[in-house]
């Protein structure tokens, strides 16, 4: 698998509007936001999409990506009135990058159903 643009952020290759990191995460502002509030949630290392996760190798670490977006909400002041977590997995769900991100969407009413 060839570098994605999420991996060259992770390599601080290309800048990006971080505003979380770990050991194991790095979150930063969408360029394209769909909110107010559009931060996305990346492990460190390389997962292409949720079809690759498995529960036993991964639980930890997608725990740490649920804090992360619940520590970012807090910060960000949209955890009281609500936010939205989202993983698209494949082409039909609109993903477009293939390194496993969660997107953190808030600061405005969300509709049902998404898209």
């Amino acid at each position: 698998m060839g570098k994605t643009i999420f991996s060259k952020i992770i390599n601080r290759e290309i800048p990006a509007d971080i505003v979380y990191e770990t050991e194991s995460i790095l979150a930063f502002r969408d360029i394209n936001p769909q909110a107010p509030v559009h931060i996305l949630i990346i492990p460190k290392i390389e997962i292409p999409s949720v079809k690759e996760l498995s529960g036993k190798e991964h639980s930890k670490l997608l725990g740490d990506m649920i804090d992360a977006a619940n520590e970012i909400a807090r910060k960000e002041n949209i955890s009281q009135s609500g936010f939205r977590l989202v993983f698209n997995c494949g082409a039909d769900a609109g993903q477009e990058v293939y390194h496993l991100h969660l997107h953190l969407l808030g600061g405005r009413k969300m509709n049902w159903p998404p898209g």
